[in-house]
C-alpha cells in the first residue's frame, strides 16, 4: 500500500506516492485540516484541500499513518526519506489514528493520550473519541470505526464482556489495544486486598465534591474582573494582575477543581477595592508576565476589536510600568508571584493549588 505526502506550494497541490502503511481515510480529513494552521495553508480554500485528500484516499484506501508537509516553497519536493524543501531540509508531520473508548465521559483517556502524544515531536494524533459506550450495540459502532481506520486503541471499560470483545476485534485488525486503568486497578487490588466494583463513571457521581465544584464555579463567575468585592472573604483564592495575565481562565480552571476564585484587575490610577489587601481567609496570588508577551496579546485583542492601535494599552513602556507597579504591590503584601509568560493555564493552576495547600495548613496549625 502507498501513501502520498502532500506538498503545498502557492495554490497547487502535488502528490507523489511513497511506500508506507496507508493513508488517512476520507472520513477524518477534517481533523487533519484542524492540525494544519490556516496561515500555513496557501491553497485556495479548505474545500480544495479536502477534495484532494478525498481523491488520494479513494486511490490508496485505508491507512494508519499519513505524513503531510505544509510549505510555501515552490521548490519543495519529496525524496525517499520524506518531504524536503529546496535546501534539502526534511519537513513534515506524521499523523496516526488514536481511538479512545470509554464507558464514561472519556476525560481520563483524553488526558492520558494527549500527555503521551506530546512526548513525540513531529507526531499528531487524529483522535476518535467514543464516550458512554455501555452496550454491545454501541460497541459495534465503535468497532466498525476502528476497522475503517486502524490505529492505537485506548479504553476504559469496566464491563469485562465489552472489554474482551473490543480486544478481540483489535487483534483481528492489528490495532494495538490497552486498558489504561488496568495496571492501576491491579496495583490497588494487590495493595488493598479487595476487588473493585464495576461502576461506569463512578467518579462523576452527584456527590458532595460535585456540588462543591458547581458552587465554586458560580462564585467564580460572579466575582470575575473585580465584581462583587464586598464578600471577598468567602473566596479561597484571589488573583491579581494587569490586563491579559490569564486571570479569568485560570480562575475558571481553579473553580473546576473546587476552589472559589475571584480575580481583580490592576489598572493604573485605580485603587484596589476596600478591604481587599486586609483579607485573611483567601490565598492572594499575583500574576505577572513579560512586557513583550503582554503587548503581543493586547495588540491581538485590539486588532480583533478593530480599536485604535496607538494607545498606552499597547505601549511597551506603559505596560512595563504596569508590571513594575504590580510587582511592587505583590512584594509589599508578600503575596506569591507567578510568571505566566511561558506557562499554560494548567501549569499556573497547579502552582496555585500547591500554594493553597500550604496556605490551608496555616489555619489548621492555629
Amino acid at each position: 500500500m502507498t501513501v502520498s505526502r502532500l506538498c503545498f506550494a502557492e495554490e497547487r497541490i502535488t502528490t507523489r506516492p511513497i511506500p508506507t502503511r496507508g493513508l488517512i481515510p476520507a472520513s477524518t480529513e477534517s481533523r487533519l485540516l484542524m492540525d494544519i494552521p490556516e496561515s500555513s495553508r496557501p491553497v485556495a480554500d479548505r474545500a480544495t484541500l479536502s477534495e484532494s485528500i478525498h481523491r488520494i484516499g479513494d486511490a490508496c484506501g485505508k491507512s494508519r499513518v499519513v505524513e503531510c508537509m505544509v510549505s510555501d516553497d515552490p521548490a519543495c519536493a519529496v525524496d525517499d526519506d520524506g518531504p524536503v524543501d529546496s535546501a534539502g531540509r526534511k519537513m513534515g508531520r506524521s499523523f496516526f489514528h488514536l481511538h479512545l473508548v470509554s464507558d464514561s465521559t472519556g476525560e481520563t483517556l483524553i488526558t492520558v493520550a494527549r500527555a503521551a502524544t506530546a512526548q513525540y515531536e513531529g507526531v499528531s494524533a487524529i483522535e476518535h473519541v467514543y464516550p458512554l459506550v455501555r452496550s454491545p450495540q454501541q460497541l459495534d459502532r465503535v468497532i466498525a470505526e476502528i476497522e475503517a481506520a486502524p490505529g492505537i486503541v485506548l479504553y476504559t471499560l469496566v464491563e469485562s464482556e465489552l472489554a474482551e470483545r473490543l480486544e478481540e476485534s483489535c487483534r483481528e485488525t492489528g490495532s494495538p489495544c490497552l486498558a489504561v486503568l488496568s495496571p492501576v486497578h491491579s496495583l490497588f487490588k494487590a495493595y488493598l486486598g479487595a476487588d473493585s466494583t464495576a461502576r461506569p463513571g463512578a467518579q462523576h457521581m452527584l456527590n458532595a465534591d460535585y456540588f462543591k465544584r458547581i458552587d465554586a464555579m458560580n462564585f467564580t463567575l460572579m466575582h470575575d474582573d473585580g465584581q462583587l468585592p464586598d464578600d471577598i472573604e468567602e473566596a479561597d483564592v484571589l488573583l491579581f494582575g494587569v490586563s491579559r495575565t490569564s486571570k479569568t481562565p485560570t480562575a475558571i480552571y481553579l473553580a473546576n477543581r473546587g476552589l472559589k476564585t475571584a480575580n481583580i484587575p490592576l489598572v493604573p490610577g485605580i485603587p484596589l477595592p476596600p478591604h481587599v489587601e486586609s483579607a485573611k481567609k483567601p490565598l492572594m496570588i499575583g500574576l505577572i508576565a513579560s512586557p513583550e508577551r503582554i503587548v503581543q496579546i493586547r495588540e491581538n485583542r485590539i486588532l480583533s476589536l478593530h480599536a485604535p492601535e496607538k494607545t498606552d494599552y499597547t505601549d511597551r513602556a506603559a505596560v512595563a510600568e504596569e508590571i513594575a507597579y504590580s510587582k511592587r504591590l505583590f512584594s509589599r503584601n508578600r503575596w506569591p508571584m507567578i510568571d505566566v509568560t511561558r506557562r499554560s493555564i494548567e501549569e499556573t493552576a497547579a502552582a496555585i493549588i500547591d500554594h493553597y495547600r500550604a496556605h490551608k495548613m496555616k489555619f489548621i496549625a492555629t
